[in-house]
């Protein structure tokens, strides 16, 4: 009997670190991108929580410097704060994904990590990532 057992808390931590928490799914609609050009993708994210605790989560996308999360090309990186997520709960969030004239043709690598955080999101407990890739032609 610990010390958290006597206030009716019990520390979920460990089973929380030990167990991959999230189900992330990638879409790319449509899956190809235009080179040498201003064209757009939309980049389907769902997250599925699957433990068995309520989660604050938050998604962080990065992709290559020769596209952009932004028209202007200039943003690489984007943290989505989703908020709990209760257990089983699902989320789906849509990221577009720009190409410009500097896009050349070639697959570009793109990784989409979800976070799980406690207290606040300055703590993070667990996370799972995922990578996909976008053609440009």
């Amino acid at each position: 009997m610990g010390l958290l057992d006597l206030f009716g808390k019990r520390d979920v931590s460990a089973e929380l670190t030990r167990k991959v928490p999230y189900a992330l799914t990638l879409q790319l609609h449509p899956y190809r991108l235009s080179a040498n050009r201003n064209d757009s993708v939309v980049l389907k994210i769902g997250v599925d929580n699957i433990s068995k605790e309520p989660l604050l989560t938050s998604i962080v996308v990065k992709i290559p410097k020769k596209l952009g999360l932004d028209q202007t090309g200039l943003q690489q990186v984007r943290e989505i704060r989703l908020g709990e997520l209760a257990n089983g709960d699902a989320k789906t969030v849509n990221v577009e994904i720009f190409s410009s004239t500097k896009t050349d043709a070639a697959e570009y690598p793109i990784e989409v990590t979800a976070i799980s955080h406690y207290r606040n999101y300055a703590y993070v407990l667990n996370s799972e990532r995922k990578k996909a890739v976008l053609r440009a032609v």
